[in-house]
């Protein structure tokens, strides 16, 4: 693999002569505003353009940009034809393509295959504004407008269907995105290094075919392809073999796609490795060819996030957008990322997929200078900043305690079934973090909105106080996700004691702070490994303690999550041999439906299905007008029963039952 390289060792391509472009440019009017005759790169994406770090594309665009490259913006394209993709010219190197901050499935689809009704990624929340499958129908149309010119994927997208994967919306197994698309690489994870060294390396002339060993990218080679002799098999490597020439072959797309057993036994291999201090190459036979994924990307060093962070992004939408409101960038202009990785693992969420388990943190500098710059720079600001996090809270700063062991495990979380010796949960420079940022000059209150992993936190009852007291605007999200055994092994969750142990925790500091404060957890409505008994159980404890949900959330199967996994085979991809535990599957819509009405057990809607399901259960005994029941006997006249799961004459109600004519024939 290609040594590792810091993102500030290039020197400059020879553009860095035009100097920072106020925004990068969207028209061709702008880049002769710059004095460009071209661009050197071409990013294309689902999403609005906003200069500002927590977008994709704006971040890889500014560190390019910082490379010296004429970086060009083409955002949600239309993609009915080419001639949207010819916008900005030819690029000079190549295209780069993502679906946005989002997959594009789940940007545009519920959990229960309704279409949303708004993106959150657009101006005024419009929908419709990016095609199904975009990374996809977007490099095809890239390639369509310039036929010779490289085709680069990246983004979340990409990144969770970098090999063969279920797809929950066709409910098929769908090749990698590589084969689909017809590009001619992808970049997995936070790709600021891959992409750092693609850019040069083609702007020295090295064709993109050449271009084999780029940690955290996938390519499609011929069958039987190796890098070089001397790499072999896994399956027939011995003890003193070398690791870095060793590749595991991953059950072929074929096979995976009608055995199901197979594609469990393949998320457990792709699972194992991907660790960068041990990973192994990965092969995956598609058809007459070979998808490689190189080991995962070297995470960044504290200095190259602050780099990457502190570079000159407006923050602001393009100026195109006029006084449009994008609800994402309302959701997170005066907030903070300190942080990016999780080593959580729950099996359920894609982070670790594409920021992997190890954390890379910013330096207190940077993100006080952030503070202070949105204090200066952001309109509105009437200070308070609304988040310091990333995709956990807590988990700032913290590592391994011993670099060797962290470059040799192979576990999958850090903090499952029990948090790891060797795991330095440390919060004393997150506390530290917090002060200084709240004591900053026209800083009022910060609040902290990232999930919070409280079985970290209750190793810090300190940090817990400090929390409390001065970052929780009246309630605090926290996820249980589950309160059952059985359920919380598949999601590897904590059990509830950890909760419980927090609750007392945040109870006394709020009392001691003289702040009536409250928890919300948050719970996962048909979770594989989850029975109807299991969400009874769960209906239960939320009656106890008085919890009247609002908004619940139902499992969503996303590419390439061990959850995935679970539900689309039954069987459990986290056991050494997965097909030696069955999974239990809450498939149907109407067990779906079910699991969710259990977590709104108040509302009258749902009170006809679950009095049926008490009933089937023999429970009957839960129903009645005490306190001791879960839903009454009788029901109200205005309340009514839920409505179709899949809306009649929505596009993907109109597939599935192509579908299902299809098979009938």
């Amino acid at each position: 693999m290609q040594p590792v390289k810091a993102l500030t060792a290039y020197r400059p391509y020879w553009a860095k002569r035009f100097g920072v472009a106020p925004f990068l440019p969207m028209s061709r009017a702008e880049m002769e505003t710059l004095g460009w005759d071209e661009c050197d790169i071409v990013l294309v994406t689902g999403d609005a353009y906003i200069d500002h770090p927590s977008f994709g594309m704006a971040l890889v665009g500014r560190l390019l940009e910082a490379q010296g490259f004429r970086v060009g913006i083409i955002s949600q394209p239309d993609w009915t034809s080419a001639d949207d993709f010819r916008r900005l010219g030819r690029p000079k190197l190549f295209f780069g393509i993502t679906a946005g901050n989002m997959d594009s499935m789940v940007n545009r689809y519920t959990a229960d295959r309704k279409i949303r009704s708004d993106d959150a990624y657009t101006p005024n929340a419009e929908p419709g504004k990016r095609p199904d499958y975009a990374v996809t129908v977007y490099a095809q149309r890239a390639r369509e407008a310039f036929k010779d010119v490289p085709v680069v994927l990246g983004g979340i997208e990409a990144s969770l269907r970098r090999i063969a994967h279920f797809d929950y919306w066709s409910e098929t197994v769908k090749r990698s995105v590589l084969a689909d698309s017809k590009a001619d690489l992808l970049l997995y994870g936070n790709a600021e290094r891959a992409l750092v060294e693609l850019a040069h390396r083609l702007a020295k002339g090295v064709s993109i075919d050449e271009i084999r060993d780029l940690r955290g990218s996938a390519f499609m080679a011929p069958a039987g392809w190796t890098p070089a002799p001397e790499w072999h098999d896994a399956a027939t490597r011995h003890a003193h073999d070398d690791r870095a020439l060793t590749y595991v072959r991953l059950p072929d797309y074929e096979t995976v796609k009608t055995d199901k057993l197979a594609y469990a036994e393949a998320s457990r291999l792709f699972h194992l490795e991907s660790n960068p201090g041990n990973a192994r190459a990965l092969v995956q036979r598609h058809a007459n060819r070979d998808l490689w994924l190189n080991p995962p990307p070297i995470p960044l060093s504290t200095a190259e996030m602050d780099y990457i962070y502190g570079l000159p992004y407006a923050r602001a939408p393009h100026p195109s957008y006029g006084s449009a409101k994008i609800p994402a960038w309302e959701m997170i202009r005066f907030s903070v990322n300190i942080m990016r990785g999780c080593f959580g693992g729950c099996t359920f969420c894609s982070i670790t997929e594409h920021e992997g388990r190890i954390i890379q943190s910013r330096s207190e500098a940077s993100i006080l200078r952030e503070i202070e710059e949105i204090r200066d720079k952001t309109p509105g600001f009437t200070g308070i900043i609304s988040d310091l996090g990333g995709p956990t809270a807590n988990m700032y700063r913290m590592a391994c305690k011993d670099k060797a062991i962290e470059s040799a495990c192979r576990r999958l979380s850090c903090v499952y079934p029990d948090i790891c010796p060797n795991l330095d949960t440390d919060h004393t420079p997150l506390i530290h973090l917090y002060r200084k940022a709240r004591a900053i000059p026209g800083v009022k209150k910060v609040l902290i909105g990232s999930g919070l992993r409280y079985d970290l936190a209750v190793r810090s009852p300190e940090y817990v106080k400090e929390l409390v007291t001065h970052h929780v605007g009246g309630y605090l999200k926290i996820a249980p996700e589950h309160t059952e055994a059985g359920p919380l092994s598949k999601m590897m969750k904590p059990g509830m004691a950890a909760y419980d142990k927090f609750k007392r925790l945040f109870d006394q500091a709020s009392q001691a702070a003289g702040k009536e404060q409250y928890l919300i957890p948050y719970f996962i409505a048909a979770h594989p490994g989850t029975t109807d008994e299991d969400m009874l159980e769960l209906a239960l404890w939320l009656k106890r303690n008085d919890f009247r949900l609002d908004q619940v959330q139902t499992f969503l199967p996303t590419p390439l999550a061990i959850a995935t996994g679970m539900w689309h085979t039954g069987k459990n991809p986290l056991k050494r041999d997965p097909g030696s535990e069955e999974v239990a599957v809450a498939r149907g819509l109407k067990q779906r439906r079910l699991h969710k009405a259990f977590l709104r057990y108040h509302d009258p809607k749902n009170w006809p299905l679950l009095r049926e399901a008490l009933k089937r259960m023999g429970r009957a005994d839960l129903i009645g007008n005490g306190k001791r029941h879960l839903v009454p006997a009788w029901q109200p006249a205005e309340a009514q029963t839920p409505l179709r799961t899949v809306p009649k004459n929505s596009a993907l109600a109109k597939r599935h039952s192509a579908a299902k004519i299809k098979r009938s024939r």
